[in-house]
């Protein structure tokens, strides 16, 4: 009925291009159509395992017919393919069937969409990877940049923050990844800047890879000490891809103690110079620091850096989300008196009490009063050197817009040899005191304030 009403029109999307070459749209269409939920409907559907093993991908099988609804038309797409007497394949295309009188309306806008959802099942399903830059004169094969896949299980869900915050931080990605036009609008080139800074232990690496998972980017971690001068770091930028986060950790270690031989400037115009602007858009570069306090104000400034997030030390709403993330437990009858040694001053990193939990997971009780034990003998851990304030102070305002009065962190835990408690307690404070004064690259779990 629908054809004797109706003239329709038949398009052709070959496998192959005249020159015998792929067809880049066929692929494109291959994943919509197969991505489409009409496609159960489908008389004969083909059933594959995906890279997991729970994965099951369905696709249309040779020579059937699938429904689609765009704009209030109804298409049809037919799997068409033409064999040789012999059964091999001869040639394989997707002919679109549209009614004439929406084709002006719908056609261009709908492959257009086509493009878009592609896009996106491409980049879900693609493997992020960790690039790691060379040397300039290091392995002249493989470039400048060395990959390994990227699988760290940080997710924004497990990072221990401020639910508020958390929402703020989710909702500034999500609106990032959406403006496009809107940023080409005002002559902007596409790319946020994030730092963290806050001292060792307190998550700021876990973080960058929760953000990697929520956004599906690769990861561009340049280590300046491999870099020769400001014009290798331009070209190391110029070799970054779309949809990646740029990563430089402890910046403030490395220009304080001058262990990179980029200048100033050179850094300045990597945040935001015209080479910035040029080299691809849909970037976010995150950089992370100890402390603010002796950073040239310069590259602090809005356009160099868009968002500041602190990571302090723990306070005790931070450590019953711990509590549960790691032991499972929400309430417990020893909460009160963690919670009177936190508002006594004690503080500890997210770090330190997250391996304390993890040792003594087995048993809650047991893990909570290690942390206890530890917290009453490290009560001077937190506060700031000279002054005398705790860094978890500041996250009593989580959502304060202002920057957290702050100097230099302390170096280190103040293990004390009088630690009433276990021997083997005594020796596991020793361990982590050993790893808090190495440089801060862990990743692990914390409370924060944004600033924009």
């Amino acid at each position: 009925m629908d054809d004797r009403i109706h003239v329709h029109q038949y398009l052709k999307v070959a496998e192959l291009n005249e020159n015998g070459q792929d067809n880049e749209f066929y692929r494109r269409v291959f994943l919509y159509i197969n991505s489409l939920p009409s496609i159960e409907d489908s008389n004969f559907t083909n059933l594959f395992s995906g890279k997991k093993s729970t994965d099951i991908i369905l696709s249309l099988d040779d020579n059937q017919v699938i429904q689609d609804e765009f704009l209030g038309a109804r298409v049809d797409w037919v799997n068409k393919v033409e064999r040789f007497d012999h059964g091999g394949v001869c040639n394989r295309s997707f002919l679109l069937r549209i009614k004439k009188k929406d084709k002006r309306r719908t056609l261009r806008p709908y492959l257009q969409h086509i493009h878009t959802v592609s896009d996106d099942i491409e980049q879900r399903r693609s493997e992020l990877k960790l690039f790691i830059n060379n040397g300039p004169s290091e392995n002249p094969i493989s470039g400048r940049w060395r990959s390994v896949p990227f699988t760290h299980h940080s997710t924004l869900d497990t990072i221990a923050m401020d639910a508020d915050l958390k929402n703020k931080v989710k909702s500034d990605l999500e609106n990032f990844i959406k403006s496009q036009n809107y940023y080409h609008k005002m002559g902007r080139a596409w790319k946020r800047n994030y730092l963290l800074y806050g001292p060792s232990g307190t998550g700021k690496s876990s973080f960058i890879g929760a953000m990697a998972n929520f956004l599906n980017y690769d990861v561009y971690d340049i280590d300046l000490s491999r870099v020769s001068d400001d014009s290798d770091l331009k070209l190391l930028l110029l070799q970054t891809s779309s949809r990646s986060l740029i990563v430089i950790e402890d910046l403030d270690r490395l220009i304080n103690e001058k262990l990179t031989t980029t200048t100033l400037s050179g850094l300045l115009n990597f945040m935001d110079g015209i080479v910035n602007s040029c080299c691809g858009d849909e970037k976010i570069m995150v950089f992370t620091m100890n402390s603010k306090e002796q950073i040239d104000p310069a590259m602090l400034r809005p356009g160099r850096i868009d968002v500041h997030i602190h990571f302090p030390y723990c306070d005790f709403n931070s450590f019953k989300y711990l509590a549960n993330n790691y032991l499972g437990v929400k309430e417990h009858k020893l909460f009160p008196q963690v919670e009177e040694i936190f508002h006594s001053g004690a503080t500890m990193s997210p770090a330190a009490i997250g391996e304390l939990m993890i040792v003594n997971r087995s048993s809650p009780s047991r893990a909570l009063k290690s942390v206890i034990t530890a917290l009453q003998s490290n009560g001077t851990e937190g506060k700031i050197g000279g002054k005398g304030k705790r860094l978890s102070d500041s996250a009593s305002s989580p959502l304060r817009l202002e920057p957290p009065p702050h100097a230099e962190e302390t170096g280190g835990a103040n293990w004390k040899d009088s630690v009433p408690g276990a021997k083997e307690v005594r020796k596991l404070y020793g361990l982590l005191r050993l790893k808090s004064c190495k440089s801060p690259s862990s990743f692990d779990h914390d409370p924060g304030m944004i600033e924009r």
